[in-house]
């Protein structure tokens, strides 16, 4: 590894580096994603260089001066991150063609090699077909999922090995960090606050800010730390940006740490993600070995050195005090704020924390210039905003579109439509600290002040999509389990609260509720929500809250007709015969359980409704299909 000792040694590096990529003929990139992986990529990616080497077609070869490879060509086979495209995984790229295979098999690879790598020619069934029109499209950037993205944070994403130093410098790595070193920490803070950039954690705070407070802290120790720890059902936005370009991580921390006059910073991700940890440690050393960071950053007076901390899995160690202690080696427990970590964080000293898409949006800023990040966007809301587009949409996986855009546009035009052809409900976003949106929300701007007006927020950016068949108490009897269980127990309110909440929405889809529960739970909702100590127990109740204000109907029918139209709610099941195709077998009165079927041999048989217990046996036993779900 060359050894870097000065900006303009990155300068003459990053050129070597982009002569050396595009001496690659042609590159065929394996989604490496995690579930891609889980799919069978990995194997795809060892048979692509068994057979190319066994063919004599020089993979990983490249050109050298005496052009002494095979027909002058070189294949370049190489692991990449999240394509994003992952209901479509495992997912291969041919490059420079732009051609993009979905649901490859193990069993693919040969004809792949055969058709397109030799012949030039395209293998139809393997390309992507619009479930809804039957379109079909060779290549990436004229798929409906990917075209009305910006990927500026994923631009690597899938794009380059994220193991590899070379290929990351080669595609403008480190550029901000060059950048930010020529300027002056306050210079440095100046241009991010001029950008607009807000924490994409859910929160919205302005990034530039919290530098500033960081940097005018007094304190000879500083820290930055990363919040990796992503723990909202179906997110994995952080996580793919973790694994698919490390080093962007990297550099955005090195550059807040220049700012505010850190040496020292901690990236804290959950243990469940050992493919993001094992990624961001190569890049760590690959980072230390090349002179990028450590001692005497790029031969200049700043030293920052990086270190990785696992967590447990805690939700609640997502709010930064609580992170904080988890990394001190104590319980993950938030702690009042002030003192703010900007002031006192991290063993005591100033520490500036932010999540990893934030981390990941600075050396943009750096690189390319506030005006160019502000280019898109809307009001104080500028940029782009990863999204975890997953539910009852046809593509699902991981989007990025500027700020602004509205939720017509990402479920209808970029994930596909509803599944099935039924139709929308529903979205929830941000996760159990998010709120729903219905249809009539569809045209809403997707940005922080648009949401928040609306009750809702756009949390770290998952987004759950619900059809017609989805009952929504369910929904939020399901996301106030996942708080109620993820609850630190330190405030009674959220403790003692969502616990009292998980009961009555339990109570409601069992078939026992009121509609006086429905006046508690917006009670206690308010509560728990003014009187929690971090943002788990404030944001807590908002998927309950939000549903009950725009689903107040389905509640009702709940409690007062004991009916659940979605035929989600086992307890709120009722089982009818049709009397025109029972023919008196007897089968369903004998495996009854509690004898809630009555009726002579030969003759149309009844179900007593207040006996039956919704176990279904009946259903499964009958020959005509005579049973019914009114």
């Amino acid at each position: 590894m060359v050894k870097l000792r000065s900006t303009e040694d990155l300068k003459a590096f990053r050129e070597k580096c982009k002569q050396e990529l595009e001496k690659s003929k042609l590159r065929i990139l394996v989604c490496a994603g995690t579930g891609c992986v889980a799919s069978g990529s990995l194997e795809i990616y060892e048979e692509f260089k068994r057979l190319l080497t066994e063919k004599g077609l020089n993979v990983d070869c490249v050109l050298d001066e005496e052009d002494n490879c095979n027909n002058n060509k070189s294949f370049k086979v190489a692991k990449s991150g999240c394509h994003g495209f992952c209901a479509q995984g495992p997912l291969v790229r041919i490059e420079p063609e732009d051609i993009l295979y979905t649901h490859v098999k193990l069993d693919d690879v040969e004809e792949i090699i055969n058709e397109t790598i030799v012949g030039g020619r395209i293998v139809e069934r393997l390309i992507y077909e619009n479930p809804t029109t039957g379109e079909k499209f060779a290549k990436e950037h004229e798929i409906p999922f990917y075209k009305k993205q910006q990927r500026r944070v994923l631009a690597n994403c899938g794009v380059i090995d994220p193991e590899s130093l070379e290929e990351y410098v080669a595609n403008g790595g480190y550029e901000g960090l060059e950048s930010a070193l020529a300027k002056t920490p306050q210079e440095v803070i100046d241009d991010i606050i001029s950008a607009g950039l807000r924490g994409r954690g859910g929160g919205g705070f302005p990034t530039g800010r919290k530098l500033q407070f960081g940097k005018n802290a007094k304190g000879d120790k500083k820290y930055v730390i990363c919040n990796g720890d992503e723990g909202d059902p179906g997110a994995f936005m952080d996580r793919s940006v973790m694994e698919g370009d490390p080093h962007r991580v990297i550099e955005g921390m090195a550059i807040s740490a220049y700012a505010i006059g850190a040496d020292e910073g901690y990236i804290y991700v959950r243990a469940e993600y050992p493919m993001a940890i094992k990624r961001l440690r190569i890049a760590i050393q690959e980072a230390i070995d090349a002179g990028i960071i450590g001692d005497s950053v790029l031969g200049s007076d700043f030293s920052f050195h990086v270190h990785i901390k696992e967590g447990a899995g805690a939700f609640v160690c997502g709010e930064e005090t609580a992170l904080i202690a988890s990394i001190e080696g104590k319980r993950g427990m938030p702690n009042p704020k002030p003192p703010y970590p900007t002031d006192s964080g991290l063993w005591g000293c100033p520490t500036v924390i932010n999540n990893v898409e934030t981390l990941a949006n600075i050396p943009i800023i750096l690189s390319k210039g506030p005006e160019y990040f502000r280019g898109v966007g809307v009001g104080n809301s500028p940029g782009t905003k990863t999204f975890a587009l997953t539910g009852q949409v046809a593509n699902t996986g991981l989007i990025e579109v500027p700020m602004g855009t509205t939720l017509r546009e990402i479920v209808f035009d970029i994930g596909g439509g509803i599944l099935s052809g039924n139709k929308y409900k529903a979205v929830q976003i941000g996760g159990p600290s998010g709120g729903c949106l219905t249809e009539d929300h569809l045209d809403i701007n997707l940005d922080f002040d648009s949401l928040q007006s609306v009750g809702a927020m756009i949390g770290s950016g998952g987004l759950v999509v619900m059809d017609e068949k989805t009952c929504i108490v369910e929904v939020a009897r399901f996301f106030m389990s996942f708080t109620q269980f993820e609850s630190c127990g330190k405030c009674v309110l959220c403790r003692e609260g969502t616990k009292r909440m998980l009961e009555i929405l339990e109570d409601i889809v069992g078939g026992k509720g009121t509609p006086e529960h429905l006046e508690l739970l917006e009670e206690l909702g308010a509560t728990i929500s003014d009187g929690s100590l971090c943002g788990l127990g404030k944001t807590a109740p908002n998927p309950v809250l939000t549903t009950l204000k725009y689903f107040k109907d389905e509640y009702l029918r709940h409690v007062e007709n004991k009916v659940c139209d979605a035929k989600v709610c086992s307890a709120l099941k009722v089982y009818t015969i049709d009397p025109e195709l029972c023919k008196g077998c007897t089968r369903c009165k004998r495996v009854c359980p509690v004898g809630a079927i009555s009726g002579k041999v030969k003759e149309a048989h009844t179900i007593d409704v207040l006996t039956c217990i919704k176990c279904g046996a009946c259903v499964e036993t009958c020959a005509f299909n005579a049973i019914k779900e009114a």
